[in-house]
């Protein structure tokens, strides 16, 4: 079984793969630039005894998705589970936005999984198999104030998982997308301490999730057989 991960590089993408080559499926990842990081996963996962492969891949322009994927089924085959993890974040008001900084957030975000999508199904088509999962927000459910474009994004992929769900389902290819709140990785390493201090007052579990934490439930979720079109939250009770 071969699961390709976007963004796989650190953070979720890296605790994804991890999870997912524990339990013995091979890893397929990719990243935009950090070709480092995409080594340290890959031997994190070669270490578990599974096949690897990985490559530097712009989830934003077709020609570099089609062809990531057409050489990773060349290397290891059919794509059983698509985890499409890739994304960036924005933080600043609305009206100092640049339309590039705005187009970068949207493409990373949401058409990045447009175009993996795309480019896999026929694939779990034929085998009338597969899971997609989506690593949304939980600001794509609620929005956050100075992260408009960010929640934008993330709640055009929760409709778009909603949307493709249904589309899907009667070739037993389910689609679903995680949802988390307050997580442990670099994305939120701009925060200072008095900030996380108030933040995590908010979280009834008092801290951050951690990328194992999100995993564990992407791993879950992949391998069940009768939950599709759902959005669901692991946020510590933020929201």
């Amino acid at each position: 079984m071969n699961v390709l991960i976007t963004g796989a590089s650190k953070g979720i993408g890296r605790a994804v793969a991890i999870e997912f080559a524990k339990n013995k499926y091979n890893i397929i990842g990719c990243a935009k630039s950090d070709f480092d990081g995409l080594e340290e996963t890959k031997q994190f996962v070669i270490n578990e005894g599974v096949d690897c492969y990985t490559s530097l891949c712009d989830v934003t322009k077709e020609e570099t998705v089609r062809d990531f994927i057409f050489y990773s089924t060349k290397k290891l085959g059919h794509i059983d589970i698509l985890i499409n993890n890739a994304g960036i974040s924005y933080i600043g008001l609305l009206q100092d936005m640049s339309i590039t900084d705005w187009h970068n957030i949207l493409d990373t975000n949401l058409t990045s999984a447009f175009l993996m999508s795309k480019y896999i199904i026929p694939g779990m088509l034929k085998k009338q198999n597969g899971h997609i999962i989506n690593i949304s927000s939980v600001w794509g459910n609620r929005g956050a104030s100075t992260e408009v474009a960010y929640s934008a994004s993330k709640g055009g992929l929760n409709s778009f998982t909603k949307a493709l769900a249904k589309e899907l389902a009667p070739s037993n290819i389910l689609v679903n997308a995680i949802s988390p709140g307050f997580i442990d990785t670099d994305m939120n390493k701009v925060f200072e301490k008095d900030e996380l201090d108030t933040i995590f007052e908010e979280i009834p579990l008092g801290r951050a999730g951690q990328p194992s934490e999100v995993a564990n439930l992407v791993y879950k979720i992949a391998t069940s057989n009768y939950i599709t079109g759902q959005i669901i939250t692991v946020d510590g009770g933020w929201t």
